[in-house]
């Protein structure tokens, strides 16, 4: 997911000189390791929560010592080995994320829902469509868990932690359509000093009581697993809580670079979060009967005040990060065509990821303080947590062995390995956050379930909707012969058809023929493409075809993450030959209406419910391509589907 802030490199690797990687890397702690920054604010205390061992005065040093082992070495098998070293490989052209990956495999809905290609793209988008639960989720938790600390202070705050906690979470999102170009530059210094005060209060603890390091052996994480086998998928679940943000390095490396990310994990992230659990553990070792959570009752008395306040900036940063990743990762969808248009607003003409999505941003608001409201607390609400990114995980796996495959052309001996070691781990913690639906972990499963029912209906509405109109082009055809024979006749000015239809007389101007028995004099097709790379190169954009006297068809292709200018598109034509007089230029775009087929339904009643309504409510050419409304006519039909 991305976030707003500093302007970087966006090459695959982050290749541009010592002072960019530097540079990047900071930017990476605000932009990129929010969320997994925060995860010492709750994990440790799941951990013991949920392991259900030691005594009436606190938790035994087997249980806390084989704890740090699974949260150390989860961290470095998941994050450092599958997301920094394998998963950051796999690149579209310097994007990433899930989407990115899809389109990147080339996987797509085939006639058989069992076909190899159509399993993977259903495993990719619901990957996708997980991660809107998880970007509800993400900011109740974490701000919550950071305001609860002011109860160590003294229990007076407790009934006020959660008004707080709903207030922030409020205020984050009421901020949305202002942006955050100019709070985004202070998001890396202010993780930084997050990180390194974690680390520093983790390091205290552990000068004090040095034993704590034992845990850094992986064995003892194993033995405490097989001492308690019947709750080892428990534990696992509490664990899989450290590395919640790690799809964050994937999704968000093209606003860095590669190498600025990896900077980042290796020099500050990982020996700092590392810290941060030793120290909650020398801690506990050496108060055995201490109470509430771990990572505040770590810190001297004078300091949790002042550090409830950082943690707070923290998980705002966190929030923020997630909730614009939610952006990003809906206009990827749109532009892939598996969502509906919205209404987007870039709200910086310097950041790409710089944007706002209203109805998005209003309906997680809603999602995310309904949960915060209902669950009450960060404890209750990590049952709710973690369901979503293992799924997401796992998916991820699936597609990165079909990357290794048929894009890094790895021999099976090589691939497979790798890939049912991935699939090991992700498939144990898997299965350990199944063990959480009861507990809360139905409510992103809902999510993702509900957002991947609109992307899959919008998808396959969107083909039987251009498949209808696209059934029409014999009117077409005989358009374009009456054309070449001068038998239309033409009035003066210039008119662009928007038509999803790449055919030379699309059927929206067999019907502008049909009905006003003319065509303007300067006629211009313009179908748009939107490829399954993440950007175009200028000398591929426009293509320009003359397919009769002053009828012009003109090709015009985006990437994924580009924004669609369509008067720079007709500049370019108008450079190629195409008579396009832009000051009075008007458009004509469909407004089709979805109605039911008399005989034998293309689509079951109630997908063809929600697609009608998705349809009715997406957004016009209009807003999508900002097209000047005065100069846009609709023109109407009706899909029987």
């Amino acid at each position: 997911m991305s976030a707003a802030g500093t302007s970087v490199d966006r090459t695959s690797g982050g290749k541009g000189g010592g002072k960019s990687v530097f540079g990047g890397a900071l930017g990476a702690l605000g932009i990129v390791f929010g969320d997994i920054g925060t995860s010492p604010l709750y994990t440790y205390q799941t951990l013991i929560a949920d392991s259900g061992v030691g005594h009436a005065g606190g938790t035994d040093a087997e249980t806390l010592l084989g704890g740090f082992s699974l949260l150390v070495w989860t961290m470095m098998l998941v994050v450092a080995v599958k997301y920094a070293i394998v998963v950051m490989r796999a690149d579209n052209r310097g994007e990433g994320g899930i989407l990115a990956l899809l389109s990147l495999v080339g996987a797509r809905f085939g006639r058989s829902w069992y076909g190899s290609r159509t399993l993977l793209c259903a495993a990719g988008l619901f990957g996708a469509a997980l991660l809107y639960g998880d970007g509800a989720i993400t900011p109740a938790i974490s701000v919550l868990s950071a305001v609860e600390g002011m109860q160590v202070v003294t229990s007076s705050f407790q009934p006020y932690v959660l008004p707080i906690a709903a207030a922030i979470l409020l205020g984050i999102f009421l901020i949305q359509p202002l942006g955050t170009a100019h709070i985004g530059k202070v998001f890396g210094p202010v993780m930084l000093l997050w990180f390194l005060t974690i680390g520093g209060i983790g390091l205290a603890a552990l000068l004090r009581d040095p034993a704590a390091l034992a845990g850094l052996n992986p064995l003892l994480g194993l033995e405490f697993l097989r001492a308690h086998l019947s709750r080892s998928l428990v534990i696992l679940g509490a664990v899989f809580l450290s590395v919640t943000g790690a799809e964050a390095l994937y999704a968000d490396m093209s606003h860095v670079g590669r190498d600025s990310v990896r900077l980042a994990l290796a020099v500050v992230v990982l020996p700092c979060l590392i810290l941060s659990y030793g120290g909650q553990t020398a801690f506990l070792l050496a108060h055995q009967g201490a109470k509430g959570n771990p990572f505040f009752a770590t810190l001297p008395h004078g300091m949790v005040l002042p550090m409830v306040l950082l943690a707070t900036l923290a998980t705002i940063i966190a929030s923020q990060a997630t909730i614009t990743g939610v952006f990003t990762l809906t206009r990827q969808a749109i532009q892939l065509g598996w969502f509906p248009g919205l209404a987007i607003r870039q709200t910086s003409d310097t950041e790409y990821g710089q944007i706002y999505v209203p109805v998005v941003n209003w309906t997680v608001m809603m999602v995310t303080l309904s949960i915060a409201l209902a669950f009450g607390s960060s404890n209750a609400l990590s049952g709710a947590y973690g369901t979503a990114v293992s799924t997401t995980m796992f998916m991820t796996t699936l597609l990165i062995f079909d990357v290794m495959r048929r894009r890094w052309h790895w021999a099976l001996w090589q691939a497979v390995p790798v890939a049912l070691f991935f699939a090991l781990v992700d498939g144990v913690f898997f299965a350990a956050n199944l063990l959480k639906i009861k507990a809360g972990g139905y409510v992103p499963l809902l999510i993702g379930i509900s957002i991947y029912a609109i992307m899959t209906t919008w998808r396959r509405g969107v083909q039987l909707l251009h498949a209808g109109l696209t059934g029409k082009g014999e009117r077409g055809a005989k358009v374009l012969g009456d054309l070449r024979e001068g038998k239309v006749p033409r009035t003066g000015g210039t008119m662009v058809f928007l038509s999803p239809s790449d055919l030379p007389v699309p059927p929206i101007v067999a019907r502008h023929v049909a009905a006003f028995r003319s065509l303007p004099a300067e006629t211009v097709v313009l179908t748009v493409i939107f490829e399954e790379t993440p950007r175009v190169d200028e000398a591929e954009r426009v293509r320009s075809e003359r397919v009769a006297d002053g009828v012009w068809h003109v090709r015009v292709r985006f990437g994924f993450i580009e924004i669609p200018n369509l008067f720079a598109v007709l500049g370019r034509a108008q450079m190629a030959g195409c008579e396009i007089d832009l000051d009075k230029v008007i458009f004509m775009a469909g407004d089709d209406d979805i109605v039911g087929a008399r005989s034998r339904p293309r689509m079951a009643p109630l997908r063809r419910l929600l697609f009608a309504f998705l349809y009715r409510n997406a957004v016009r050419a209009s807003d999508r391509f900002t097209l000047p409304r005065e100069r846009l006519i609709e023109i109407g039909h009706n899909v029987p589907m």
